[in-house]
């Protein structure tokens, strides 16, 4: 009674004492000594990690904000000391580029200003006016000569479009609505984009290395003067403008290393023959369109200027068509202009070789207007090229609207079908669209038996 009112209350029992003749497989496990914990090492402070000073011994005090020398060192700068002098170097690498490129055009402006000024009544595009705050503060004449004197400056005289090309502009001559010329350089300011220029124009034959040059485009009136300047003069006085024009064609004088790539590159130059020309230099070809053409153009004086150039003549091109391939007949109107193209010379090199032929350059359209009219036999072949072009067009125009017509056609056709078969039964639509698929086979059997 007591062991049972013992076990009721949670009371102690008994343990029992594993039996060594009982189960074979626990024997290993009867006999195995009570755990014991292990023993805690003592800690000591010695083999504690040491602490961080928390004292300002040996450090600067911090005295204000803006007193940064204080608290820094040049360790704590080493990426900028690195960064800082690779910036500087790009910086004064673009400024130098810059400056020696804008020199280097300046130099020719100047070299060629006066001639341009005896040639045209503006050079540049700042006009020799006056403004109203110079009339009032000095007077008119002095207003007037003060605005002369700064668009006769050749600093004013070119525009900078980007770093590497400038333009100028020159207007106000019989025969002539205005010159554009424009000078490319090469990229000093950068120099990996240069040196990569360069070798892409080694390794591909379509992306040339760049080569600082003089481009220069005259537009002649063609007989428009009445359109641009009808007339000049007052009252009595009055005098009509003449008219400036001549036979269309094209003519080219190219040097020999440049021929290939000009006659890819633009249209006008692909309809003409090239033979060399023994009153030439052996570098440089004529592209022409007939031959009366080319003993007009090929002036004793022409032939001079171009010898004098040397290699620093690269184009004289005489032109009525697009220097791209038509697509429309708009394009096809003629625009008569004049190009001519030329290397540029260093710095402090004065442009005595050039000079000869950029002042025929300037004169030719007069030369043109005098000499170039040429024979109905020599311009029959020249217009038959031209309305071969034309008719090409209007060939591939009149295919284009021939397309668009039976597109339309279809699109009715398919819209009149749908219209009609939405009004029909489900019965009538089968039938309908039987009779459409046999009629269908039948053509199609028909086609196959034409073919055989």
């Amino acid at each position: 009674m007591a062991d049972f009112v013992k076990g009721l209350f949670g009371g102690q029992k008994p343990v029992a004492h594993p039996s060594s003749g009982g189960d074979d497989d626990f024997a290993d496990y009867a006999g195995a000594p009570e755990p014991t914990p292990a023993a805690i090492s003592s800690f000591t402070t010695d083999s504690a990690p040491p602490s961080s000073p928390t004292s300002t011994l040996g450090q600067a005090p911090y005295t204000a904000w803006y007193r940064v020398w204080e608290r820094t060192t040049l360790d704590d700068f080493k990426l900028e000391l690195y960064v800082l002098p690779f910036i500087l170097a790009v910086v004064l690498i673009h400024l130098w580029g810059t400056r020696r490129n804008r020199n280097k055009a300046l130099h020719w402006m100047k070299s060629h200003a006066p001639l341009l000024q005896q040639e045209f009544a503006q050079v540049g595009y700042l006009r020799p006016q006056a403004s109203v705050d110079d009339v009032n503060a000095v007077g008119l004449m002095q207003a007037t000569e003060k605005a002369r004197q700064e668009a006769a400056d050749p600093a004013n005289m070119l525009r900078e479009k980007k770093a590497d090309e400038y333009m100028t502009y020159a207007t106000g001559r019989q025969n002539v609505a205005f010159v554009d010329i424009k000078l490319t350089l090469v990229k000093r300011y950068n120099p990996l984009m240069r040196f990569g220029e360069q070798m892409l124009g080694l390794f591909f034959e379509s992306m040339p290395a760049p080569v600082e040059r003089m481009e220069a485009t005259s537009y002649v009136f063609d007989g428009r003067e009445a359109q641009i300047v009808p007339t000049f003069g007052k009252g009595g006085e009055k005098t009509k403008v003449p008219h400036s024009t001549y036979d269309g064609f094209v003519f080219a004088v190219v040097h020999k290393d440049l021929m290939k790539r000009l006659r890819e590159d633009r249209y006008d130059l692909s309809l003409t023959a090239t033979k060399d020309h023994a009153k030439l230099p052996v570098w440089t070809t004529v592209m022409s369109e007939s031959a009366e053409v080319t003993d007009t153009i090929l002036t004793p004086e022409l032939l001079r200027a171009i010898n004098d150039a040397g290699d620093n003549f690269e184009a004289l091109v005489i032109t009525d068509q697009p220097m791209d391939q038509p697509k429309k007949l708009d394009d096809t109107v003629p625009r008569k202009r004049i190009n001519l193209s030329l290397k540029l010379q260093p710095t402090g090199t004065p442009y005595t070789s050039t000079l000869p032929l950029f002042q025929y350059f300037l004169r030719l359209p007069d030369v043109l207007v005098s000499t170039a009219h040429f024979r109905a036999e020599a311009m029959r072949r020249i217009k038959a090229t031209r309305e071969e072009q034309i008719n090409k067009i209007k060939r591939i125009d009149e295919e284009e609207k021939a397309e668009e017509r039976k597109l339309a056609g279809d699109k009715m056709k398919k819209e009149k079908r749908d219209a009609m078969l939405s009004r029909m039964s489900a019965e009538e639509q089968r039938k309908y669209l039987d009779k459409e698929r046999e009629r269908d086979s039948k053509k199609r059997q028909k086609r196959q038996t034409v073919k055989a």
